[in-house]
């Protein structure tokens, strides 16, 4: 599976790629949404991972911003933040994004999310 992984933080933008790549998955890494954004239509992923909480462009401005795409209407997006307030995620869940998670990540949960995803 094609996944996009985007997060601000470079340790977990790491660790995070490092748990999918072990898993088989192929894996693009952005620093944040503007940048996600370009490797979304350059990589053409089946999922995208990302952060809230990002400068330039946070998580749920990229979700909007992907689902306003033709390629980006029906890709999975996984928000995956430290925020966890029920505000915050009828937020993400409004502009599209299709699953939550909080992080610190347990690897094992994760890829059971994404396991969910794959064709």
């Amino acid at each position: 599976m094609r996944i996009l992984a985007i997060d601000d933080t470079k340790t977990l933008l790491s660790l995070l790629s490092l748990t999918l790549r072990n898993a088989g998955h192929e894996v693009a890494e952005a620093e944040n949404g503007e940048d996600g954004l370009a490797k979304f239509d350059q990589f053409k992923p089946d999922l995208v991972i990302t952060d809230l909480n990002m400068p330039l462009m946070d998580g749920i401005e990229f979700t909007r911003a992907c689902r306003a795409r033709p390629a980006g209407q029906n890709t999975p997006i996984i928000v995956l933040t430290t925020e966890n307030g029920a505000e915050i995620k009828a937020e993400g869940r409004r502009a599209g994004a299709s699953a939550w998670m909080v992080k610190p990540f347990e690897p094992n949960t994760l890829l059971g999310l994404v396991a969910r995803y794959q064709n």
